[in-house]
């Protein structure tokens, strides 16, 4: 490849961190290096219809986390599957749009779960991150618990619900105590995530919860400190220092990331001594690889009392904003925002030609 990488930035989406993508993706085409970058911006708006949007303003209200939206001005896009294009519908004409590489800046389902992923490799767009599998089980967060617990990585305890499943909340409580946090299997960012403390409330979170998703988790309260770590590779990856968030309120919610300005304090790196940073490091690697991820994840740990270490969950895309966790703990281990993102094309990149040199001929 010669020149500059034709790079496409998608964001927006049909889940309901539409809003935390656009921020991310606002923070992301800020930061990457247009000496390097022929930048493409492609927005999803919340029914799932694809935009070409003016690198100019691509987004309205843009500096509002919660009326932040994309710049619609008509330009339909539609993927062309198996020659990289995208074309561009624009009255009665179309265009070809060609991009080296996506970087799909897409939290939550229908882009973190492998459905776009699916789509781009199947035209033939490499892309930053974990690929469909990988972006699969990291979002679904009881394939994920399973897939740890086969590779003896350990998780909090758990019990998981298809919608139309009998609950009891006497024999949850029996097995998992109280309280209790309650959260839809396939969403982010902790929206329909809700704490426990009596069957009252139980019964509100399993009914938000369900608004989300079809299946659900029911998990343990652990009384710990909240710890995060970030992964960058393929097939050799490693970790950052971890990072540690002191909650202001009940828990790490979508407010309190996002939206209150005092909802969390960001520790970074963590106060830990070198023994449990080595550990967490370590951890984070095996968890990553136990999941199939590639090119970034951001594992959340907690970390008792009495010094356990339990993975939470990964975000196989984490949020990209100016005050993400994800870059922030890169920053603090000596790799700077702008270099992260080269780092990270570059191992779409290298991904792909791989999967090609695989490919056998069949004659």
């Amino acid at each position: 490849m010669s020149g500059k990488i034709r790079l496409g930035v998608f964001c927006g989406g049909k889940s309901a961190e539409h809003e935390v993508s656009l921020l991310s993706a606002k923070s992301v085409i800020a930061a990457l290096d247009k000496d390097k970058y022929i930048i493409t911006i492609i927005g999803i708006d919340k029914d799932g219809h694809w935009y070409h949007l003016d690198n100019n303003k691509p987004f309205l209200y843009s500096d509002d986390p919660a009326k932040i939206c994309i710049n619609i001005k008509g330009r339909h896009l539609a993927i062309q599957p198996g020659d990289g294009q995208i074309l561009e519908i624009l009255d009665d004409s179309i265009t070809e749009i060609e991009i080296d590489v996506a970087f799909p800046v897409l939290h939550g389902p229908f882009g973190e779960d492998g459905t776009v992923q699916g789509l781009l490799k199947i035209s033939e767009i490499p892309f930053v991150g974990a690929d469909v599998l990988g972006s699969a089980v990291g979002m679904d967060k009881v394939a994920m618990k399973k897939l740890l617990e086969a590779d003896n990585v350990p998780v909090s305890a758990y019990v998981a619900f298809n919608k139309g499943d009998k609950i009891v909340y006497e024999q949850i409580v029996e097995k998992l105590g109280l309280p209790l946090f309650i959260k839809p299997a396939n969403m982010g960012s902790s929206v329909g995530v809700n704490k426990a403390t009596d069957e009252d409330s139980f019964w509100f979170a399993i009914h938000d919860a369900f608004k989300y998703d079809r299946k659900i988790l029911v998990e343990e309260f652990i009384d710990g400190r909240e710890i995060e770590c970030s992964v960058l590779g393929n097939e050799y990856p490693r970790a950052s220092l971890p990072g540690e968030i002191a909650v202001s309120k009940e828990f790490y919610s979508y407010d309190a990331k996002y939206l209150s300005a005092d909802g969390a304090k960001l520790l970074i790196p963590a106060p830990l001594d070198e023994a449990v940073t080595a550990a967490i490091r370590k951890l984070a690697v095996k968890a990553y690889k136990a999941l199939f991820c590639e090119g970034l994840g951001r594992m959340d740990f907690f970390y008792t009392k009495d010094g356990r270490i339990l993975v939470n969950e990964i975000n196989t895309l984490p949020g990209f904003t100016k005050i993400s966790m994800y870059p922030k703990m890169w920053e603090a281990t000596g790799l700077s925002y702008s270099h992260l993102l080269d780092e990270l094309v570059d191992l779409a990149l290298k991904r792909a030609r791989g999967e090609q040199q695989k490919q056998p001929s069949v004659k």
